[in-house]
């Protein structure tokens, strides 16, 4: 089995408001909810994934709430943007019509590197963009949500090209060649579009340069990090090793109990290295992902100060969904 990148794994950013952004994603955007869970760095904070179907790695994105914590600066050396991919031009469109109704402030359709897209945002100024996967192929996407309010033959399945902007262009495009071995497939002036894997939406990053705006700054609105799909543990220590050749600081192994882990600072990007399993239903069943809080085993002991220490977040009802058009407010 390859120890090579297959594609993006998730994409995680920080939301000031858990409960509007649980409605916006499962509400507007159609994806489910398939773990409520904390960050496991700090109890304190939700951290909710939002995916196709049934939780499939390369589907999700996920969010920490971090009490308190100001609103991020856009600026450069930062995930400036995160994709999303449809499976057709005409849900590009039917997108367009549910973002005018909703309120949800957004761009026009628009073509990069031969794709329709059309760009978005949260109202915390989350930056997003729809991909049409119509003439696109290469990496798998997943299942729309077959109970979600959006129909399964025009909804978000999977995550799309990721954006990163930086003022070091050169040297984080021979990282991403040198380092991931990711493969640069269009070039133009300051910005170049690169694949790993299969390739295509579901295995592509956007490299943009800028170098006269301020460093971005963390806080919520903003991308926290990526993280990129190997297949295995094994494949895994692969990159555990491959690192430590390079001396490239990184977190070791990080057992996650959804998947494992491994992380390193690539300059200010954060980056992640992610299997693909086991998944989301170790501790919860299709029909019932995402309605209680899911710890896992080693943080179980603590559950009754963890729920404590979190503010209430009610998604008893988030499988439930299916045809709901209202309740959410921009």
């Amino acid at each position: 089995m390859t120890n090579k990148l297959l594609g993006i794994h998730h994409v995680t950013a920080i939301t000031d408001d858990v409960q509007r952004n649980y409605d916006f994603f499962t509400k507007v955007l159609g994806m489910r909810l398939v773990k409520k869970t904390v960050n496991q760095d700090d109890f304190q904070t939700y951290h909710t994934f939002y995916a196709d179907d049934k939780g499939n790695a390369g589907t999700d994105m996920t969010f920490f709430d971090f009490n308190g914590i100001p609103s991020g600066r856009k600026g450069t050396n930062t995930i400036s943007r995160t994709g999303f991919r449809v499976p057709n031009d005409r849900a590009l469109e039917y997108y367009l019509d549910r973002f005018e109704k909703f309120g949800v402030k957004h761009g026009e359709i628009e073509e990069l590197y031969g794709m329709k897209t059309l760009p978005f945002e949260e109202a915390d100024g989350q930056l997003f963009r729809l991909f049409s996967d119509e003439n696109n192929t290469g990496v798998a996407p997943g299942e729309p949500w077959k109970n979600g309010p959006v129909p399964t033959d025009v909804a978000i399945y999977g995550l799309g090209p990721v954006e990163i902007t930086v003022s070091y262009f050169d040297e984080f495009s021979d990282i991403l060649e040198q380092v991931y071995e990711m493969k640069p497939i269009i070039k133009e002036e300051g910005r170049t579009l690169f694949e790993m894997g299969e390739g295509g939406n579901g295995g592509r990053v956007i490299l943009r340069q800028d170098q006269t705006s301020p460093n971005a700054m963390e806080g919520y609105g903003m991308v926290h990090h990526v993280a990129f799909r190997v297949a295995t543990r094994e494949a895994l220590q692969h990159w555990i090793d491959k690192y430590q050749a390079m001396n490239i600081g990184n977190s070791g192994f990080v057992d996650r109990f959804y998947f494992g882990a491994l992380y390193a600072r690539i300059g200010h990007i954060l980056i992640e290295l992610s299997t693909d399993g086991p998944g989301f239903m170790q501790d919860e069943p299709y029909e019932s992902l995402g309605e209680k809080l899911s710890l896992p085993p080693f943080l179980e002991a603590l559950r009754t100060h963890i729920e404590s220490e979190v503010r209430d977040f009610d998604t008893s009802k988030t499988n439930q969904m299916g045809g709901q058009t209202n309740g959410y407010n921009n």
